[in-house]
């Protein structure tokens, strides 16, 4: 039978089998003999991820990273200040242009802070006052203040996940490689999971591992969590019965003549496991067994909350049930939310509120339930922003110094590493480039990315970054 063939006969024949599973169960064979064993090379600290990517580039500087210079030079040019060194061509030289464009400009005449901070809990963290909720937590967070990176353009979005830039071509994400690294901790979910939206440069995450790499894309809707998991139309249970029963008949006549096909073995499991998904996935989202308490601390009966908050409530429950890595996405579509050209004050204010209780019920939730030890939660975005205005009241792109945070899976809480210069243009004491914090996340889970190869696809030092033994506990 042609694949084409087969492909219809098991759509038909399974009865609204979640396309998703088909496709990339199906495809799975062109990835036969990758796979590794599924167990971690090194003993982990961590088993879970729920990386939290906030899409258009978070400004540093009105987030985890305060600079009172910004006030105190506010209207003059860079050129004008004690740090015109920053625009040292050879510190500059580090960005790729994917094509020239207005963006990521230098901005010359610096803007002033458009937020306060202040320090919080015993560690004396200091955190904007747009994440008051957040700072509740300071005590559970590493803040890495010295990434940098490479495209000044929303490729960048991918190079954070990925580690490679759009100009050398398409690479796994570092959620594709923990997909293919480590084996499922429950047989009914997939492994590897998105929610939120993607744009359509950094969508997809097995590349050249395969489309079975990829995370399966679910929405917060217990109707339909995800595509084609129902059928097209009404279909009884009795003829469903029908359709396994006749896959049933069908893999034992397989087996009888050919009893050593491990190969037709491991896709009939595969389909089964597909045919839970349909009862698991539409389970995980229904939120109907939560807590008013629960609902409330996560912000779901807010406007301004609820779709995060619901995204991130999803995410707990799948951590909780076993799910390796979950990545969640705000404001995607286009450049991204945080994208605060103009208006900067204005965009992250209204940004940071949608999106800081949700995290703090995360963290607060996940300490409770005593998922925080083994869950690291990531919240990253894919550059910071300029020290100079643009526009009059917005910050440009940014790549040569910004922030991330991390939390639980073994880190260190309450600590700062790394730091920018004064202005916060450049990444400066202990700098990293945005794959040391996939080593960071491979180390505590307890993988060593080097054996994360596959032939013929020989991986460069880059891409494989360094642990930020720093922050780890």
């Amino acid at each position: 039978m042609r694949p084409a063939n087969r492909r219809a006969f098991l759509s038909q024949a399974s009865l609204g089998f979640g396309s998703f599973a088909l496709d990339a169960m199906l495809r799975q064979e062109a990835c036969a003999g990758l796979a590794p064993t599924g167990r971690p090379h090194n003993s982990p600290k961590a088993k879970k991820v729920i990386w939290l990517f906030m899409n258009g580039g978070v400004s540093h500087m009105e987030s985890f990273d305060p600079k009172p210079m910004l006030n105190r030079y506010a209207g003059k040019t860079i050129a004008e200040t004690p740090f015109a060194h920053v625009q040292d061509p050879d510190k500059l030289a580090l960005e790729r242009l994917v094509v020239p464009d207005a963006n990521g400009n230098q901005r010359n005449k610096l803007f002033p802070l458009q937020v306060g901070f202040r320090k919080h809990g015993q560690s004396g963290l200091e955190i904007s006052d747009w994440f008051p909720h957040l700072a509740k937590h300071a005590d559970k967070l590493a803040v890495i203040r010295s990434l940098w990176t490479t495209d000044s353009n929303h490729g960048a979005q991918t190079q954070f996940h990925s580690g490679r830039h759009r100009n050398d071509g398409d690479f796994p994400t570092l959620g594709a490689w923990v997909n293919y690294g480590l084996g499922s901790l429950n047989e009914n979910l997939p492994q590897f999971i998105s929610l939120g939206k993607r744009e359509y440069w950094n969508k997809r995450d097995g590349h050249y591992l395969g489309p079975a790499y990829d995370a399966v894309p679910l929405r917060v809707d217990p109707h339909k969590p995800l595509d084609f998991a129902s059928p097209a139309m009404p279909v009884s249970e009795t003829s469903r019965a029908i359709g396994r029963d006749l896959l049933r008949d069908l893999h034992v006549s397989h087996v009888a003549r050919h009893p050593d096909d491990a190969a037709m073995e491991a896709r009939v499991a595969s389909y089964e496991l597909a045919f839970r998904m349909q009862t698991s996935v539409p389970e995980v989202m229904d939120f109907a067994g939560e807590s008013a308490a629960t609902r409330a601390r996560y912000g779901l009966e807010q406007k301004e909350t609820a779709d995060f908050g619901q995204q991130l409530l999803a995410a707990r429950r799948l951590v909780e049930r076993g799910v390796r890595f979950v990545q969640v996405q705000h404001g995607g579509g286009g450049a991204g939310a945080w994208d605060a050209h103009s208006g900067l004050q204005k965009n992250h204010s209204q940004n940071a509120s949608k999106v800081d209780q949700p995290i703090a019920a995360l963290l607060e939730d996940l300490e409770q339930c005593g998922l925080l030890e083994e869950t690291l939660v990531v919240f990253a975005s894919e550059f910071g922003r300029t020290p100079g205005s643009q526009n009059g009241d917005g910050r440009d792109h940014h790549i040569f110094g910004f922030s991330a945070w991390m939390a639980g899976g073994g880190l260190k809480g309450g600590v700062v590493h790394g730091a920018t210069d004064e202005i916060g243009f450049h990444a400066v004491e202990n700098r990293h480039y945005v794959t040391d914090i996939h080593a960071t996340i491979l180390h505590q889970l307890g993988l060593d990315s080097r054996a994360l190869e596959i032939p013929g696809r020989k991986r460069l030092e880059i891409d494989h970054g360094h642990p930020i033994t720093e922050i780890i506990a």
